[in-house]
């Protein structure tokens, strides 16, 4: 562990360059926000989704941990529960989205309620306060989880006792069920409800889905980060990786079954008012980018994570969870950005630049966290055992 003690003093350059680019791209994002105010909010909020949905997977495999009562991820506890701290500052980086809510929520214009019978029917739940309300209430619960989770389990590296099980467990049972509830409303309110026409009682495990899928790799990528710079090599080991790829591939035959199951079931109905949202990604270059999905997120990961021997090659993990991600990224653009650019799909600069602001602020603020306390559950019990584990 003198490693890990010793590696901000050592790495000084890495945090510095990280915490520069979070800034520059930062200080563009606010010049975006007064030059370019109609393209600046859609395209922050495809970047905070993106880096929210990081965060509500590793509060998930948070909770999925303590509930499961899991011994292989023991080793990988401590990178969960620091993602999942970043809630907090998720709940700060929302404001933008509160502040855009006219640009970005055709049903926050009375005028436009006032003109259609059908916002007039959903002005009950789809009102600005309301709406703030229960995004706030999202946020309090997720950081309220996390800060307990991560606070007893920093308690039990101190000095273990059985209660700090109990607790996790307690907070964890519960916890599962209302993080299944938070984040299919927050689904419905902050991508859903961008077209308030369309509705899909299976948004919610679709975009959980891509937020599970998410994390994953970024799991991934930071165990291999460690590995690279000399840290937990001996602790987080091949068999870990194999367990993380195992899961990457079956939560990407989940997400196809999701995407499949909610195209199929409005397909098939062929009502006007589902049909909308597919027909609006089939028209022009967003076409393309709807097969893209189809072969990127689904079909490409699914051969490639099929075979033994790609689960246990770090440089391929590397490369898929690298894929994985910016598939994440295309499919979140492929939700929010058709409301606002009919027909034709394009990337801007101003796009990449918000995004790198809102990941620069994510990572610097995630890796502060991890590596300011032990990178591993030191006491728990069951750490040696997860450090030998061994897939059969």
């Amino acid at each position: 562990m003198e490693a890990t003690q010793n590696y901000l003093s050592q790495k000084k350059p890495f945090f510095r360059s990280a915490i520069v680019i979070a800034i520059i791209s930062s200080v563009l994002t606010i010049g975006i926000y007064f030059l370019y105010p109609t393209e600046f909010y859609p395209s922050y909020l495809v970047a905070f989704v993106f880096w929210a949905s990081i965060m509500l997977g590793g509060l998930f495999l948070t909770l999925l941990h303590h509930i499961s009562n899991a011994t292989w991820s023991v080793v990988l506890r401590r990178i969960f529960e620091s993602i999942a701290m970043t809630a907090p500052l998720m709940a700060v980086l929302f404001l933008p989205v509160v502040l855009g809510i006219h640009n970005l929520y055709s049903w926050s214009h009375t005028e436009t309620i006032a003109a259609e019978p059908l916002l007039q029917e959903k002005a009950g739940y789809l009102n600005i306060p309301f709406f703030i309300i229960r995004s706030a209430l999202y946020f309090l619960l997720w950081s309220a989880m996390a800060w307990i989770l991560y606070r007893t389990s920093l308690k039990q590296d101190q000095q273990y006792q059985a209660s700090q099980v109990k607790i996790l467990r307690t907070v964890s049972a519960p916890g599962i069920i209302v993080f299944a509830l938070t984040i299919t409303f927050a689904a419905f309110d902050w991508l859903m409800s961008l077209d308030p026409h369309w509705y899909s009682t299976i948004f919610g495990l679709y975009v959980f889905a891509g937020s599970f899928l998410s994390v994953l790799a970024f799991v991934i990528l930071t165990g291999l980060f460690l590995r690279k710079n000399n840290l937990l090599a001996d602790v987080i080991t091949v068999e870990h990786y194999h367990d993380l790829a195992k899961f990457l591939f079956s939560f990407t035959i989940f997400w196809g079954y999701m995407a499949f199951s909610q195209y199929f079931l409005i397909w098939y109905a062929n009502i006007p008012e589902e049909t909308i949202f597919f027909r609006h990604r089939w028209e022009g270059s967003w076409k393309y980018i709807s097969l893209l999905l189809v072969f990127g997120q689904f079909l490409i990961p699914f051969l490639a994570l099929m075979t033994r021997a790609g689960k246990r090659n770090f440089t391929f993990l590397k490369i898929i969870s690298v894929w994985i991600l910016v598939m994440h990224f295309f499919d979140l653009y492929w939700i929010i950005i058709p409301n606002f650019k009919a027909y034709e799909f394009y990337l801007s600069w101003i796009d990449l630049v918000i995004f790198l602001a809102v990941g620069g602020i994510f990572l610097v603020y995630f890796l502060y966290i991890y590596f300011k306390k032990a990178l591993v559950p030191v006491n728990d019990p069951k750490l040696t055992e997860s450090i030998k584990m061994i897939n059969r």
